[in-house]
């Protein structure tokens, strides 16, 4: 037995973008609902960032106070850490606004946040263990899905006015569409692990390059999230190697932290990131949009995916709401106006992408990247690379000796980072005051 259901937008994933489309939508006096896949958000998340400009959106949609009380950590600067030393590269002080930093929390803790004020509103319905099995179809037009409690094992279907895909990079919506992703070419993957962090350690994010080798730091208060690069496809061989030829690699780049390399106890702590990055040619079909990952799919450079995921749905709020609250076929053509303001910034971003890939990783890191680690003991440091030993301005690279010499373009990376091409805002009609929502 199918059971029957209906809403004006459907929105298939629970994500940042599903979640912020949620709630606007719902604040517009507009029925949604929202299929998540799992029965809570309490997964292993890695872009753990709120951005600037997320954080402005919290402020406009009255959540301001609550966000601040979940425990966090602030990211006010980026370094790089060269073998000569560290200089700086993005300076989030210099950002315009309230918010003059990337929050580092726990991505359920956000969801759970948006999930909680989305309750709130009459009109919205959050459908969780509900697995996207098919969509519906009038037609040529998209009139909803099909999806399978993943409890109980029922069979659902659910009609609506517009469903909206949120369901992340490889979106099962999509796929069901018909519709394939423009991919380009990268020339890594990602391996995610956490180390120790001790209370002198530095604070905030770093970068650390060398020949060969390309990591990145988090601070996540009592750990360290890090990310190392990979030549694209070279887990397997990689793995083969062992866990101990891992940790003398990651001495070697991080001398600093080698006493901590014991919390890595097998490869089972090292997860696999395979990178894509991709860009549907068109975000929308009859009845049908994507917006975030969906329908772009990021390159974790620059940490900038949720950025551009939230700013999507903010977008597709403020356009489609008026439309579907009035009732009535919402037009393809007003479907594809969210991709005519949302792509321009979507290629802004995936170009810097691409140049990193090619000026930067592709060159002096992956093509110099040694396929093993000779055997041995752990390797000691007499001399270590100190992450807080500035490096002398004639050894940087002409793009940081300009960084440090004038310190008013950190400013630049910092606003590609934290507030994008094009921030969006919370439309009037979303907007709540704090008092309010506490009352």
């Amino acid at each position: 037995m199918v059971n029957n259901e209906r809403t004006t937008c459907l929105v298939v994933g629970g994500g940042p973008a599903g979640l912020v489309l949620g709630l606007l939508m719902a604040r517009g006096g507009v029925d949604v609902t929202v299929l998540e896949k799992h029965e809570d958000f309490l997964r292993d998340f890695r872009g753990d960032t709120v951005h600037a400009s997320t954080l402005t959106l919290l402020d406009e949609l009255g959540l301001g106070e609550r966000f601040a009380a979940i425990p966090q950590r602030a990211m006010t600067r980026m370094r790089v850490q060269l073998d000569a030393g560290t200089a700086e590269l993005a300076d989030m002080r210099r950002l315009p606004g309230a918010h003059q930093h990337v929050a580092m929390v726990p991505q359920w803790d956000f969801l759970d946040l948006i999930a909680d004020a989305a309750a709130q509103e009459p009109t919205f319905a959050l459908r969780r263990n509900a697995e996207f099995t098919g969509l519906l179809r009038d037609g040529g037009r998209v009139v909803g899905a099909r999806y399978r409690d993943r409890v109980d094992g029922s069979e659902h279907e659910i009609r609506a006015s517009v469903t909206v895909a949120c369901d992340g990079r490889g979106s099962a919506v999509a796929a069901a569409a018909g519709m394939r992703a423009r991919s380009f070419g990268v020339p890594m993957d990602v391996w995610w692990f956490r180390l120790p962090r001790l209370d002198n350690d530095p604070s905030g994010a770093a970068l650390r390059l060398s020949t060969g080798h390309f990591a990145v730091l988090i601070d996540r208060g009592d750990y360290w999230q890090v990310a190392y690069l990979i030549k694209k496809g070279s887990d397997g061989p990689l793995r083969a190697a062992g866990i101990e030829a891992f940790r003398r690699r990651i001495a070697g780049l991080l001398p600093w932290m080698s006493e901590r390399l014991a919390a890595l106890e097998s490869f089972d702590d090292v997860k696999l990131l395979d990178v894509e990055l991709n860009r549907m040619r068109r975000w929308d079909a009859d009845g049908l949009l994507l917006i975030g990952d969906a329908a772009h799919t990021m390159s974790p450079v620059g940490g900038v995916g949720i950025n551009l995921a939230v700013a999507d749905a903010v977008a597709a709020a403020r356009l489609l709401a008026p439309a579907l609250r009035s009732g009535g076929i919402v037009p393809r053509a007003l479907l594809h106006r969210v991709q005519r303001r949302r792509y321009w910034p979507t290629v802004v971003v995936q170009s810097v992408q691409k140049l990193a890939h090619r000026a930067l990783i592709a060159g002096p890191v992956l093509e110099n990247a040694p396929a093993t680690v000779p055997a041995g003991p752990m390797p000691t440091f007499d001399d270590t690379v100190d992450p807080k030993t500035v490096a002398p301005t004639s050894a940087l690279p002409l793009p940081l000796r300009l960084l440090q010499r004038f310190p008013v373009l950190q400013g630049v990376p910092a606003r590609l980072v934290a507030l994008g091409p094009l921030p969006e805002h919370a439309p009037d009609w979303a907007r709540r005051p704090e008092a309010a929502l506490r009352g």
